[in-house]
């Protein structure tokens, strides 16, 4: 393991809501140009209600936990200089029958071929990225991963509220997204040349456009030299991003150890991790998760610091074991943001009432750090 070369970065989407109501608003062409203007660079998403933004490569956990706060508050002055709101939730709380695409010829290819699909999006995710030497272990590493991305999900399940209803789930968006044929728990594979072949295939059926399209949870990035892990809906504060962020680079740090040891990645069905996937959606933190490598059936929170003791060793060569333990235990306590969402419907049944404590939410402590 090597804390100086396992650097991390972070892309978060949000949405842009009206004000009031909390419905999606397409202004992200509009907060893309006013952000440009500041000199902040911002992803146009596939529905105009959407943005994205994308930290620098980090080796500090506390310097990620600024920028990604400095980030926060200044698109979230831009969507308000647009008469919008940006939220931190993984799904619209409320919602018109379709999104706008973004008009962009790639998103309208999409748009033509995929319909629906395309139509009912507005879906945002968080994707934490770490340094790897290059793809084929990029992949390896993908293939240790695989068990604990349904924990990383629950962790962070942001999408209880949909259309104005409990959706009876922590994760809705989760749910939706894996309708795409490309999305969810990636195959386990044993080389590069293995994924290419896949990928290949899935161009040539049209069941993606581009490899761009390769939506799996854990994959190479196209981009970065880097293991992508795209699993978690976006969290509600930065505390719980800089967490998942730190505990996903330090899963990908214990992985190539254990390769360098000649270690090789326990197997899971493809079954037990559609299991998994599905209570952790079902759930979030709040029950059971299904534990994929022993077929365990234990409560989240048990599973979490499982996950802690098992990266312990890289936590403590980042530097990170009190963060760690301090960030989760406050999650734990306080509740991540599918709880906050439902504990803010239920005591208003309003969604214009959530939708402004989800607003102090997704910036809180944003404005402390720039003003720093």
């Amino acid at each position: 393991m090597n804390a100086d070369t396992a650097t991390v970065g972070v892309e978060e989407e949000f949405l842009l809501v009206d004000p009031g109501t909390g419905a999606p608003v397409a202004k992200n062409v509009e907060v893309a140009r006013t952000a440009a203007g500041l000199g902040v660079e911002l992803q146009l998403e596939l529905t105009g209600c959407q943005v994205e933004t994308s930290t620098g490569v980090h080796a500090d956990a506390a310097e990620l936990a600024t920028e990604l706060r400095d980030l926060r508050f200044r698109i979230a002055d831009c969507a308000e200089q647009n008469g919008a709101t940006l939220l931190a939730v993984a799904i619209p709380p409320t919602v018109s029958d379709m999104f706008p695409v973004t008009d962009t010829p790639r998103y309208q290819r999409i748009a033509s071929a995929f319909g629906m699909l395309a139509q009912e999006q507005g879906l945002c995710g968080c994707h934490v990225h770490v340094a790897v030497p290059d793809r084929e272990i990029a992949l390896q590493v993908s293939n240790f991963l695989r068990p604990w991305l349904p924990l990383f999900l629950a962790l962070t399940a942001n999408s209880a509220i949909y259309r104005g209803i409990d959706t009876g789930f922590a994760s809705w968006r989760s749910i939706l997204w894996r309708r795409w044929p490309s999305a969810g728990p990636p195959p386990h594979f044993g080389s590069a040349a293995e994924y290419d072949s896949l990928v290949a295939m899935m161009l040539s059926s049209g069941s993606i456009l581009d490899p761009k399209m390769v939506y799996w949870d854990v994959r190479p990035s196209l981009s970065f030299p880097t293991v992508e892990i795209r699993v978690s809906d976006v969290p509600a504060t930065v505390e719980e991003t800089v967490l998942l962020a730190t505990l996903v680079r330090a899963t990908v740090m214990t992985a190539q150890d254990a390769l360098a040891r000649n270690i090789s990645a326990p197997p899971v069905s493809d079954e037990v991790l559609r299991a998994a996937y599905w209570k952790a959606a079902r759930t979030g933190l709040d029950g059971d998760a299904v534990d994929p490598v022993h077929g365990r059936i234990l409560p989240v929170r048990d599973l979490l610091i499982e996950l802690v003791g098992y990266v312990s060793p890289a936590l403590d060569e980042l530097g990170d074991q009190q963060l760690v333990t301090e960030s989760l235990a406050a999650v734990l306590a306080r509740g991540n943001g599918a709880m906050r969402q439902l504990n803010a419907f239920r005591a208003h049944h309003d969604v214009g009432d959530m939708v402004t404590e989800l607003t102090a939410t997704t910036l809180a402590g944003c404005r402390a750090a720039t003003a720093r």
